[in-house]
């Protein structure tokens, strides 16, 4: 692997190939690769645990609008839009995941 570091030496950028920012090569066995793939692991665990924190809290404002403690008015237009544009994209997603292989499309 090439790799690119910062001014204390740590990886910061790796590549299957060399090119301009990725000059070094290091073997897969070096521990400094090793730290910054373990690094990059971690922040992709912690964009997935992200990603479904969000449906926790879709969910839970869904909720409290279902039970009366807040209304869709009292969002932000920011908050408001974004619920509408994840309704809407789940809406498609599970429309075409509740089709069926030769069902007829009307």
């Amino acid at each position: 692997m090439y790799v690119k570091r910062d001014d204390s030496g740590s990886i910061i950028k790796v590549s299957k190939i060399e090119d301009e920012d990725c000059t070094e090569f290091v073997e897969s066995r070096d521990q400094g690769l090793r730290d910054f793939l373990d690094r990059a692991g971690q922040h992709d665990e912690m964009t997935r645990s992200d990603l479904d924190f969000v449906r926790v809290l879709e969910d839970v404002i869904h909720l409290l609008m279902d039970k009366g403690v807040i209304r869709f008015t009292d969002l932000p237009d920011a908050a408001r839009d974004k619920l509408i544009a994840r309704q809407s994209l789940r809406s498609r997603i599970n429309h075409v995941g509740l089709m069926a292989e030769g069902d007829d499309v009307i």
